[in-house]
């Protein structure tokens, strides 16, 4: 998760997150072991009390150097949106 992160979620336009769903973690991850993640956009809508915001849900899968899923999960973020006008 430390590893995902910084290099997904900006900076300058992630605003948190109200949680994580459907996290499992599958296989073991072991001491060399060769880590990549695959992370995709499920569902994105604009907050409906906050008009300045959206929220993004990700599924995002860490796999070994085996192709094995290790973790899988859906995660929740709130992301600033852009301002249309400029």
């Amino acid at each position: 998760m430390q590893r995902f992160v910084p290099g997904y979620l900006s900076p300058a336009s992630s605003l948190g997150s109200p949680g994580i769903d459907e996290l499992r973690f599958r296989v073991p991850v072991r001491p060399g072991d060769q880590l990549s993640v695959r992370a995709t956009v499920v569902a994105a809508r604009p907050s409906t009390s906050k008009p300045d915001r959206g929220i993004v849900k990700t599924l995002a899968e860490l796999t070994n150097q085996d192709g094995d899923v290790a973790m899988r999960l859906t995660a929740n973020n709130f992301i600033l949106l852009r301002d249309p006008a400029a």
